[in-house]
């Protein structure tokens, strides 16, 4: 059975989380939460983390108990069946094609802005020749240049925040210390909610993780570990950044809801306006070159679930393919990054191209993370019959609470995000009647031969 080098630490699976979700990933999404919660947009990340870290929770134990890099795809198999692990992975793969050509293309459109002589087209193009060769010589190899990668997005926004916070010690706070957790005069809990439904999506990536968990050679529990620690070191710096941005905010949330055209600039404004230009133009460097190496976990990603899916006879075998001197999916790696650059690349070119992408990207993974749910309690209380009042709490309480927080968010995404969900499932049904009849089987044979 192909396998894939043991060569990742804990801290090469954090930084790969973190890259992926990236330390300003609410920067775009500020003045919509600003609008929508009132004001509260900092207790809307607290809510948001903690809503986030039920699935989480879900994650490391399956993690903890199967070490596989189809992450939820393997988790399906074990706990619910071989046949519903393969529809929920094919779900999530729609999830991880996706991302890496939206954040392909967002750091198309970033670095265009500040070289518009240089088309969107070829910014995109280039990303993914350059992190596709970064993902071909393998995770630790490049891992120096992707830690320095994190390490300069930080440095910006640790500058950005130094410099936020003097000048709110200078010259004060345009609004009152408590607005970004408890919101004005407007303020609902409904409202909350409706704010926390788009803020999950900052943390989309987390999951990445798990599908890393072949590659790590310390304790079994190390992946578990960095999908919690990720979380919640995300969960920290966005509630840190949208606390400063609010309060040096020249605008109140009523302005960004009457002004729905500024609210996706509304972050940027903030900085430019009251911390200088120069560290504008620092964060869209940051936020164009971090989202282009955010793309790449996300590729490498989607190639290890390809990997798994192939290796167990669910796709062709080509894709099971491991590169010798690398030890990572390389046919995998290659296909998943042509099809990036020719999405984004086309969308590139299209008037609302960006806009279509990030309509689609949620449904793979919501979706994912509630059979997820449901896996936890088919792995831990059915197969493994577990009892007493521990169990019952992180068996069956846990996952349902879980499963309840997602499902309001999955059908609050637009229609037409969840009709193509649907005919990609249809897509799946088809690939799994025609695939071979014993592929039902593969993933507990792959995980008897471990």
């Amino acid at each position: 059975m192909p396998k894939l080098n043991k060569n990742m630490k804990l801290h090469d699976l954090v930084v790969m989380g973190l890259l992926f979700i990236g330390p300003a990933a609410p920067v775009g999404l500020f003045g919509v939460l600003d609008a929508t919660s009132d004001g509260a947009v900092t207790l809307v990340y607290l809510v948001a983390t903690l809503i986030m870290g039920f699935t989480a929770l879900s994650y490391a134990r399956m993690a903890n108990e199967l070490p596989n890099a189809g992450a939820v795809y393997a988790y399906c198999s074990a706990g619910i069946h071989p046949k519903v692990g393969f529809l929920v992975g094919w779900l999530l793969f729609l999830d991880y094609m996706l991302i890496p050509a939206v954040a392909y293309l967002f750091s198309g459109i970033s670095l265009n802005s500040i070289m518009p002589d240089i088309p969107v087209w070829a910014w995109t193009s280039v990303a993914v020749i350059v992190t596709v060769a970064l993902n071909l010589i393998g995770i630790k190899k490049s891992a120096k240049f992707t830690l320095a990668i994190l390490i300069i997005e930080i440095v910006v926004l640790a500058i950005v925040l130094a410099a936020g916070i003097y000048m709110l010690i200078s010259v004060g706070p345009q609004r009152d210390l408590l607005e970004p957790f408890v919101g004005g005069i407007d303020f609902t809990w409904g409202n909350l909610f409706g704010a926390v439904s788009i803020a999950v999506l900052s943390y989309l990536g987390f999951d990445a993780i798990a599908t890393f968990s072949e590659e790590h050679h310390e304790r079994r529990s190390a992946i578990g570990t960095a999908i919690i620690v990720c979380l919640f070191l995300a969960g920290g710096l966005f509630m840190l950044q949208t606390y400063v941005g609010a309060l040096l905010s020249p605008h109140s949330a009523e302005y960004f809801r009457s002004h729905p055209q500024e609210q996706g600039a509304a972050f940027y404004t903030i900085v430019n306006s009251q911390l200088g230009v120069w560290i504008g133009v620092a964060l869209a460097v940051m936020k164009g070159v971090g989202a282009a190496f955010a793309a790449m976990v996300g590729q490498a990603a989607a190639g290890r679930l390809l990997f798994s899916m192939s290796r167990d006879g669910r796709l062709p075998k080509i894709f099971a393919t491991v590169g010798k001197d690398s030890g990572v999916p390389t046919a995998a790696l290659i296909f998943t990054a042509l099809f990036n650059m020719v999405l984004a690349v086309i969308a590139g070119l299209s008037d609302d191209g960006l806009g279509t992408l990030v309509s689609f990207v949620d449904v793979g993974a919501l979706s994912a993370f509630i059979m997820l749910h449901i896996a936890v309690i088919g792995y831990f209380k059915i197969k493994k019959q577990r009892t007493g009042a521990t169990a019952f709490f992180f068996d069956i309480v846990m996952p349902c609470v879980g499963i309840l927080i997602l499902l309001p968010v999955l059908f609050h995404i637009k229609t037409s995000a969840q009709v193509v969900g649907v005919i990609w499932l249809a897509i799946g049904i088809l690939v799994l009647q025609l695939g071979k009849n014993n592929a039902n089987l593969a993933w507990l044979n792959n995980q008897q031969e471990k």
